[in-house]
């Protein structure tokens, strides 16, 4: 399979809902980038929603959906965690977190009710929001004397490059943005310069 350079995420917030039996199903769907986001928000709604049965969630994170979790909380297992889940792979997209928060209505729903119900809810959710495509970008740092700052201003605007910094000390130090999949042709064409210094900085 090709590598792809771009994902897809959830442009802003939205929210769903599902009703069965009594029971009530909130969802609310969130772009996130951390773990530390994930919690952050969970514990934000279980305060605002303090009187529901369950908070349940799933959350998918990294470029190529690396990360992949899942929360029944205390619903039996599988039928609220993985249904989320599921909605959100079915989007194709990551860096989301969905969490749907149940108000019991009094009748048992059974584990087809319950799996319907927690995908119906994400799903709805997710059906509301904007979603926007990313580009993976690379960014490198280029070392350079000043007598070579015209040859090395060529290169960056053949391959319409992005400056993210720019700074004067004995030498030339630029970090510049690339599109990942003109990142190998951009690297190997400042190194058969064999005047410049290149340093990958990380993938964005």
């Amino acid at each position: 399979m090709l590598f792809s350079d771009t994902y897809k995420i959830l442009h802003s917030p939205c929210e769903g809902t599902f009703k069965d039996r009594g029971s009530k199903f909130l969802a609310f769907a969130f772009p996130v980038k951390s773990e530390e986001e994930v919690k952050t928000i969970l514990h934000d709604l279980k305060k605002e929603h303090y009187s529901a049965a369950h908070h349940c969630y799933a959350y998918v994170l990294g470029i190529g959906q690396e990360i992949q979790k899942a929360n029944d909380d205390r619903e039996p297992a599988n039928t609220a965690g993985k249904p989320i889940l599921r909605s959100i792979l079915s989007k194709g997209i990551t860096n989301t977190l969905v969490v749907v928060v149940r108000y019991f209505g009094g009748k048992l729903l059974g584990v087809p009710g319950l799996i319907s119900a927690y995908h119906e809810a994400s799903t709805d959710a997710l059906n509301q929001g904007i979603i926007i495509e990313k580009i993976v970008c690379e960014h490198y740092e280029l070392i350079f004397e000043y007598e070579q700052e015209n040859e090395a201003f060529r290169i960056i605007k053949h391959f319409g490059l992005k400056i993210i910094q720019h700074h004067h000390t004995e030498n030339i130090s630029l970090i510049f943005e690339v599109r990942k999949s003109l990142a190998d042709t951009v690297v190997k064409a400042i190194k058969e310069k064999h005047i410049f210094k290149i340093n990958f900085l990380g993938q964005f």
